[in-house]
């Protein structure tokens, strides 16, 4: 999303108090909701009674680095949307958790799937893309919380031993989800298990990739198991989804 210059000047000149953005000035209305876009999109929430847009943490690095760019990626822009609680409960199901199991969620988003697993008793690491997330997630329960793209970070980087599980909602998009997938099998130890929501793309599709990616689930003797076709209708995409379990 591009910023506009006027828009940018009202976020230099914001009132910024701990988690707290407030706007100086009066601004006409349609002004305003220009601003107001661009806060909620880097994720400042409106809140009437202390007439603030609220974050989750500290603002400043992401607002900072508006200023810098002119530019904000909204989540959907980065193919985030978020677990629906159902499935949540769903993925950590079928992924058995036990306490004291290592987790790794790779674009893990503000926690949905991690908060429940460590309210199981899992030990969990998370990978976000998205700096404001990111920040988001270092006040919760993950044991690591890592800044990066998750396609570019390696074992090493997080629990050189393996991961008991990796439990995840990978983007969709021009089959990043079948990428993301393959690069976390790479984190879970032998006699581990990955659980992953993908869209249904590759149980049908042609390209080398979707034919691989089912020769492999075969190979491992995982499963493929549909969702409601609306399933992710609250999170704001009407992508068809599945849940892939693979063993390590």
């Amino acid at each position: 999303m591009h910023v506009s210059d006027d828009v940018l000047a009202v976020l230099d000149d914001l009132d910024i108090d701990g988690d707290h953005v407030r706007i100086t000035g009066q601004l006409d209305y349609g002004f305003y909701k220009r601003v107001d876009k661009v806060l909620q999109a880097a994720g400042g929430k409106w809140n009437r009674k202390i007439k603030a847009h609220v974050f989750d943490a500290d603002p400043t690095e992401v607002l900072e680095q508006v200023l810098l760019t002119g530019q904000i990626t909204t989540p959907q822009d980065m193919g985030y949307f978020p677990t629906p609680p159902p499935i949540v409960e769903k993925l950590l199901g079928l992924a058995e958790l036990e306490p004291g199991m290592t987790v790794l969620e790779p674009s893990a988003g503000t926690g949905a799937i991690a908060g429940p697993a460590a309210a199981r008793g899992a030990v969990v690491d998370c990978v976000e893309i998205d700096p404001a997330r990111t920040q988001g997630l270092r006040g919760g329960h993950s044991r690591t919380v890592l800044l990066a793209d998750f396609l570019t970070v390696t074992p090493a980087e997080l629990d050189a031993d393996g991961y008991d599980r990796a439990v995840m909602n990978p983007p969709f998009a021009r089959q990043a989800d079948i990428a993301h997938v393959l690069h976390a099998l790479t984190f879970v130890k032998p006699g581990g298990r990955l659980v992953s929501v993908m869209a249904n793309g590759f149980t049908f599709r042609t390209n080398r990739t979707a034919v691989d990616f089912r020769d492999l689930i075969a190979a491992k003797g995982g499963q493929v198991l549909p969702l409601a076709d609306d399933a992710f209708r609250e999170a704001g995409t009407g992508v068809r989804t599945v849940v892939v379990v693979i063993s390590a």
